[in-house]
């Protein structure tokens, strides 16, 4: 019950951060104006910034894969419905709990321990969060940002040193002091501290260096697919951003979508495309019409994409039982 209620809490908390969202655009920017310039967009460009958001949705669906090969060998296809079928999810769930979806289709259809799968995902998140503001941090410095959005990214930078500093302690919790104690304490829970053993087994891919480096190398990869995205969404619209100013549209609007909103992000994505297209000079019908044409792009691919998948994979879950006797827990996963 209690965990119902904050779930609750946490979508009323992200529609009412969505509806204020949309009230600043409303208030900000001329609505008639922004659908005179969407009617001018070009379907050339439009078809291609789409080609390079289903390359970025390949290359995250392949790091996933890479993620993963350390505890059971999923097939590039299957994964790469099982990512499609949670992103679909987050266009619908508040607080991203498409992420948790993902995480149990594959546990479920690949026999994988659904906690370990979820320490794969935190990985994921913290190596994009890393990435993205890094590309942040390098458009501020290239267009000489001031003001909000570069304290921003600042704000990020500090998070992304956080997260980095709690996944090492995560990896390392076993050999800090008074480790045998807490180990000790656990053992009255037997359930949470397995579930704990569990995740540790999927944070621990961190820990391999050629999975890292293929982590990052396929990071970097996927956004400069977004980043040309954004480019290509802005030559619809007849405007030629800067690779500076591209990554800093996409970085910016990436990292917006760690505040709590409503399904999609909708209207944070879009308020902060406009504070961020200010920076450089672009006006605000103009940032609402390319941010509206980003964010309708990404939100179509995936819900398509997750529908096809849902489609192919089945929506019921899967019956078979593991070896050891627990669902989604096969011996391969438990030995290592």
């Amino acid at each position: 019950m209690k965990l119902l209620r904050g779930r609750t809490a946490r979508a009323l908390i992200g529609l009412v951060v969505s509806i204020a969202s949309l009230s600043v655009i409303v208030r900000q920017v001329d609505l008639a104006k922004t659908a005179d310039i969407l009617a001018t967009a070009t379907l050339g460009w439009i078809g291609v910034m789409v080609v390079f958001q289903v390359l970025d949705l390949l290359l995250r669906a392949f790091r996933w894969q890479r993620l993963v090969e350390p505890i059971h060998h999923v097939r590039f296809l299957p994964i790469t419905g099982y990512l499609l079928i949670g992103y679909a999810a987050n266009n619908v769930l508040p607080a991203r709990l498409g992420e948790l979806v993902r995480c149990h289709y594959l546990g479920d259809r690949e026999k994988i321990s659904r906690t370990t799968t979820l320490g794969t995902v935190v990985v994921e998140r913290v190596v994009d969060t890393a990435v993205v503001v890094t590309l942040a941090s390098l458009a501020i410095l290239v267009l000489q940002v001031r003001g909000l959005v570069a304290s921003a990214v600042l704000v990020g930078l500090a998070v992304t040193a956080l997260l980095i500093v709690g996944l090492a302690l995560g990896l390392a919790a076993h050999r800090l002091p008074g480790a045998e104690r807490v180990v000790a304490f656990a053992e009255r829970w037997p359930r949470l501290r397995e579930m704990a053993v569990k995740l540790r087994g999927g944070l621990a891919v961190a820990g391999r260096p050629r999975t890292l480096a293929e982590t990052l190398v396929l990071s970097f990869a996927a956004w400069g697919a977004t980043v040309v995205a954004f480019a290509a969404a802005g030559q619809s619209l007849g405007v030629q951003l800067t690779l500076a100013q591209a990554s800093l549209l996409a970085a910016g609007v990436a990292l917006v979508s760690a505040i709590p909103a409503g399904p999609s992000n909708l209207g944070t994505f879009d308020l902060a495309a406009v504070a961020i297209a200010a920076t450089f000079g672009l006006d605000r019908e103009t940032a609402l019409a390319l941010a509206l044409i980003a964010h309708a792009s990404i939100l179509i691919t995936t819900t398509v994409g997750g529908i096809v998948s849902l489609v192919a994979l089945g929506w019921r879950p899967s019956r078979a039982v593991a070896p050891s006797g627990e669902p989604g827990v096969p011996e391969v996963a438990q030995a290592k």
